[in-house]
């Protein structure tokens, strides 16, 4: 083998071996997320997320909206050291729908799975002492009891009927439909982070990263929870909340808001959101959707309208609904009519001719 043919396998060689290391480090690369300085600290000229829908630039600026500080938090989870029995139970609720399946749990199904274990745990206790061998020598042959049969077959039916009830109208709740004038915002779920469309207030949308763990806690909010860019909503108005998958299967979903809700590539799932009370709320992304599935906080900030109208205006492209009102009253309107003269010119011809 001459030298050329050596020097033209070492180029070949360490060819491939750049091009494996470009494609070893392309993924983590692609998964990467810019992580944004809290929401509460943003630089003014500072860009903190680019539109992934339409390439718009979206810049919270300082002055006129701020946000809530982490002495707002209002539902996230609460670790066994702080307290042990509410971090084994559900969130404090803040929608009225939370608030009657929390009732529901707390007053109908504990109190009946609690009754029923001990029920059992009777019976079990009482079967191993009255009807073991030493006691039993002579085992009964009764068999077909009417009246037990009768009543293991009606007490069942009962317990399921008024679990069933409060069941059923928390279902019919939960898929009410948004009323018309519901404002729609649309959460997109992309590998790995979320994007929030304001379809109703001039369809900007806001990315949304997961802070790193310094950034988290010097703003003094949980790690692995906080965002660079909140979702801000409303607060006591109906929300029509969209969710989408940009590209699998991923779940929107905030526990202390009572919601869930899947977000599928190709369709668009909605359901009523309604808040009532200003504050922050945390979410996770609950569908396992890929490497960084983990990585993917939701957080809502609740405000009142004049602060989410205030907060809508400093984004690019945003506008309020009454400001869009106004510009479609104003192209409705119709163009003034021109009077014509006795000689059957308009009147402004005739004053340009005069002139």
């Amino acid at each position: 083998m001459n030298f050329g043919t050596i020097a033209r396998n070492k180029m070949h060689f360490l060819t491939m071996l750049v091009a494996a290391f470009m494609v070893a480090i392309a993924p983590s690369g692609a998964v990467a997320q810019d992580i944004s300085a809290p929401a509460s600290t943003v630089d003014a000229a500072e860009v903190v997320a680019e539109s992934v829908a339409d390439g718009e630039v979206v810049i919270d600026e300082t002055g006129g909206f701020e946000h809530f500080g982490p002495d707002r938090i209002l539902g996230q989870p609460t670790s066994a050291d702080e307290d042990m029995l509410a971090s084994m139970t559900f969130q404090d609720q803040y929608t009225a729908n939370g608030n009657y399946a929390l009732w529901m749990h707390d007053a109908i199904l504990l109190p009946i799975i609690f009754a029923i274990s001990l029920f059992v745990l009777g019976l079990l206790l009482w079967v191993i002492a009255r009807y073991r061998r030493a006691a039993n020598q002579v085992p009964s042959k009764t068999s077909h009891n009417t009246l037990i049969e009768i009543i293991w077959t009606v007490v069942p039916v009962i317990i399921l009927v008024v679990i069933a009830v409060p069941s059923i109208t928390l279902l019919a709740r939960q898929y009410q439909a948004p009323p018309e004038d519901a404002i729609t915002i649309k959460a997109n779920g992309y590998q790995w982070y979320w994007g929030y469309e304001y379809l109703d207030n001039g369809g900007f949308e806001v990315i949304s990263n997961m802070l790193d763990e310094s950034e988290a806690l010097s703003a003094g909010e949980p790690h692995q929870l906080a965002v660079d860019n909140r979702m801000v909503v409303p607060v006591g108005v109906p929300i029509r909340l969209q969710v989408f998958g940009a590209d699998v299967i991923h779940s929107f979903a905030v526990p202390s808001l009572w919601f869930k809700m899947d977000a599928v590539p190709g369709r668009i799932n909605e359901k009523i959101l309604l808040i009532e009370e200003e504050g922050i709320y945390y979410g996770q992304c609950m569908e396992l959707c890929g490497a960084r599935h983990g990585y993917m906080p939701i957080t809502v900030e609740a405000r009142s309208m004049e602060d989410y109208n205030a907060w809508v205006a400093m984004q690019p492209g945003g506008m309020t609904r009454a400001q869009i009102q106004a510009e479609d009253a104003a192209a409705a309107a119709p163009a003034p009519v021109e009077e014509a003269t006795d000689d059957g010119t308009e009147e402004g011809e005739a004053v340009e001719a005069a002139a």
